[in-house]
C-alpha cells in the first residue's frame, strides 16, 4: 500500500494539504435504479451527498441501452427535485442516430444541459463490439452529434491504463484527443488504485496537447471480488496489495468498510498532494464511503465547514 505520508516528487504531503486552503471540487456518480427498494436507497444516497454541493452528479446507462428509460427517469427526477446539477450517460449502443439525437432533444427540454458521452459496451455474449446500424459508430461521433442538437456541456472518458480494445496506449490517446477535438470538455478516467498510473497519463496527455481537465475515477471498495470483475472488463490493474488487505474481511463488512475508507483515503491525499482539484467519485448507489473521503478532502456541508472555522484549536 502506498505511505500516506509520502508526497510526489515537488509536493506535499496529505498532512500539509489538509492543513492548506485548497479547494476542491467533487462529482458523483449513480445508477438507475432496478427496484423500489433501489430506489428508496438511491434516492437516501442523493440526499447524503448533496449537500456537499457537487460540481455534478451523473446516471449511468446499461450496457446495450438496457437502461435508457430509468436513466432518463432518474435524470430528470434529479432535475425536478433537487438542487443538483444532473448529466446524462448516453452511448453509441443499439439506437440510430435520429434515436439518440431525439433521446438528447428531450434531455434539452427536460433542462439537462450536460451530458457523459461514451461508445457503451455491447451486450453480454453478444461478441465484440461493432457499431449499431445507422447509429454513431465511436464517441467521438457521439459527441459531435450533440453538439449538433444543442449546446450541452459533454463530458467524455479517458483510460489511464489504456483501453482494453485500444491497439496501443497512443492510439487510445489519440482517441481522446478526437473525442475533445469534436467537442468535449472534460475527460472523467477509468478507476484505477495506483495515483502513479494517473499522473503518468495526466503527463503524457499534456504532452500531446491535450489541456481540457482530466479528472480521476475514485471508486470505493465495498466489494473487492466485484471490484476484481470490473477491473477485468475495463483493463485495470488490481495491484497485489490491495488484494492484501481485504483477506479475510469476506464476513466482516464493518472492518471491510474501515479499509475500503483508508485505501481510498491514501489515493485521494496522494492525488490532491500532486495537485489534482477535481475528483469523480462511483458511489455505486452508497454514500457513506464518499461521503467519508470527501471529509477528508475538505468537501464538508456548509454547517459542518462553518463549525469547523470556528472551532478553537
Amino acid at each position: 500500500m502506498t505511505d500516506p505520508t509520502a508526497a510526489p516528487a515537488g509536493g506535499r504531503g496529505p498532512a500539509e494539504v489538509l492543513r492548506a486552503p485548497n479547494p476542491v471540487d467533487v462529482s458523483f456518480e449513480f445508477f438507475p435504479p432496478k427496484t423500489a427498494e433501489m430506489e428508496a436507497r438511491l434516492w437516501e444516497t442523493v440526499e447524503r451527498l448533496a449537500p456537499l454541493a457537487p460540481r455534478f452528479v451523473s446516471v449511468t446507462y446499461g450496457a446495450g441501452g438496457t437502461t435508457r428509460e430509468r436513466t432518463h427517469a432518474t435524470v430528470a427526477r434529479i432535475r425536478r427535485e433537487t438542487t443538483l446539477e444532473p448529466a446524462a450517460h448516453l452511448t453509441c449502443i443499439g439506437a440510430t442516430r435520429d434515436e439518440i439525437d431525439e433521446v438528447a432533444r428531450q434531455y434539452w427540454a427536460a433542462g439537462i444541459r450536460h451530458v457523459v458521452a461514451l461508445r457503451g459496451d455491447a451486450p453480454a455474449d453478444s461478441g465484440p463490439y461493432v457499431p449499431y446500424p445507422g447509429g454513431y459508430d465511436f464517441a467521438a461521433d457521439l459527441v459531435g452529434g450533440l453538439k449538433r442538437v444543442a449546446d450541452f456541456e459533454i463530458t467524455v472518458a479517458a483510460y489511464p491504463e489504456t483501453h482494453p480494445e485500444a491497439s496501443s496506449a497512443e492510439a487510445d490517446l489519440d482517441n481522446l484527443k478526437r473525442k475533445i477535438d469534436a467537442g468535449a470538455g472534460r475527460a472523467i478516467t477509468q478507476f484505477f488504485f495506483d495515483p502513479a498510473v494517473f499522473f503518468r497519463f495526466r503527463d503524457r496527455a499534456r504532452a500531446a496537447g491535450i489541456q481540457l481537465p482530466i479528472v480521476p475515477g475514485i471508486l470505493p471498495v465495498t466489494n473487492f471480488a466485484q471490484v476484481c470483475k470490473f477491473a477485468a472488463a475495463c483493463g485495470a490493474a488490481v495491484p497485489d496489495w490491495l488484494g492484501a488487505q481485504f483477506e479475510g474481511l469476506d464476513r466482516d463488512p464493518e472492518t471491510r468498510r474501515l479499509v475500503a475508507a483508508t485505501v481510498a483515503a491514501e489515493q485521494v491525499r496522494a492525488l490532491q498532494a500532486g495537485g489534482v482539484r477535481e475528483f469523480h467519485f462511483y458511489t455505486l448507489n452508497r454514500a457513506d464511503l464518499s461521503f467519508a473521503i470527501c471529509h477528508i478532502l475538505g468537501v464538508r456541508p456548509p454547517a459542518a465547514a462553518a463549525a469547523d472555522r470556528g472551532a478553537t484549536p
